[in-house]
């Protein structure tokens, strides 16, 4: 069937919520108004005020509602708009969330899902455009997703609610409105594998969420050019599939990463070291990087666009890499 991103997470919501009774769904405006990006319009008709929570401006407020839920047998699905607004819910997200499993010796699972919407590229500037997934990989005891595909927009949130532990699902605002077919059986997927989106053998672009079509546009553009470039999803942030990583590095050589966090201790920073300890051998170039520029992204159109990784950006990382004589530049 014909879908939209935006559609396939309402229905993954739709379906947790018709499977188990234990699934609700809290956050602001995600009732009467239809959430965030009107992912789920039209549930609270359907489910009621009970199972379609809305709630006030109060990010650490619901977000701790959701934990005290989880604990209590609940399979809570909350939604904190974007990015951003999480830092209103930080204490209880990493103090508590991501915790309690540790501090209690094993004995308070806490099965919570928090989806929320991330990444630039909609001109709605500094203060809602930021792309901080990979910081919140970086605490133990949360697991991170990316979904890019309309297969993992259906089908992480289903894996997503089996799991005990505290799931944050970063839904990159690009991707709402991306379009294609989805089988009508489409089911859940796993969360902790990378995925290759495209086969290559010349060179490797690892990356994820909103920055996934641009790779594959790049990738493309290559393949104009006589160079074949592997795409490698990453899918999930933590744990980082590292032996997809080392195993796509190992058949091409050479690397290009490309995340729309800022540079500086960055997921792909991690990503670089990890080749560098488990691939440096395998490596026919230096790891190469493409990322957001640091700065608080600009809300004017086309300084944005300079701002977050590009399809030219990414090719001119690819290129950098490529022996004399491969690619445009050769």
């Amino acid at each position: 069937m014909k879908t939209t991103y935006r559609e396939a997470v309402r229905e993954a919501i739709r379906e947790a919520m018709n499977r188990d009774a234990r699934v609700f769904l809290m956050g602001e405006d995600v009732g009467h108004y239809g959430g965030c990006y009107a992912v789920s319009r039209g549930l609270l008709e359907e489910f009621g005020e009970d199972r379609i929570r809305d709630a006030p401006l109060s990010e650490a407020g619901f977000v701790g509602a959701g934990i005290g839920a989880a604990l209590g047998g609940m399979r809570p699905i909350v939604e904190v708009m974007t990015v951003n607004f999480s830092f209103l819910a930080l204490d209880q997200i990493v103090n508590n969330a991501a915790t309690l499993l540790h501090m209690s010796g094993g004995a308070l699972n806490v099965p919570l899902v928090i989806r929320m919407a991330t990444g630039g590229g909609r001109q709605v500037a500094a203060q809602h455009s930021r792309s901080l997934e990979g910081w919140y990989a970086h605490i133990p005891g949360l697991k991170i997703l990316t979904p890019a595909t309309l297969e993992d927009a259906r089908g992480t949130l289903w894996t997503a609610l089996e799991d005990p532990d505290p799931v944050l699902i970063f839904e990159h605002v690009l991707l709402y409105n991306l379009e294609g077919e989805l089988p009508d059986d489409a089911g859940p997927v796993p969360i902790d594998r990378a995925a290759i989106r495209r086969d290559g053998t010349d060179v490797s672009l690892i990356t994820y969420g909103g920055s996934l079509p641009k790779a594959l546009a790049a990738a493309e553009r290559l393949a104009e050019e006589g160079v074949s470039a592997e795409v490698l999803d990453l899918r999930t942030l933590r744990p980082l599939d590292t032996e997809a990583i080392l195993e796509t590095v190992e058949k091409t050589h050479r690397a290009v990463i490309v995340d729309e966090g800022w540079r500086s201790g960055s997921l792909s920073a991690e990503i670089s070291a990890r080749i560098t300890e488990g691939a440096f051998y395998e490596l026919d170039a230096p790891v190469a990087r493409v990322c957001g520029a640091e700065v608080p992204t600009p809300y004017p159109k086309h300084l944005e666009a300079a701002a977050l990784p590009q399809v030219e950006g990414i090719l001119e990382a690819a290129r950098s890499v490529l022996p004399a004589g491969r690619g445009a530049r050769g």
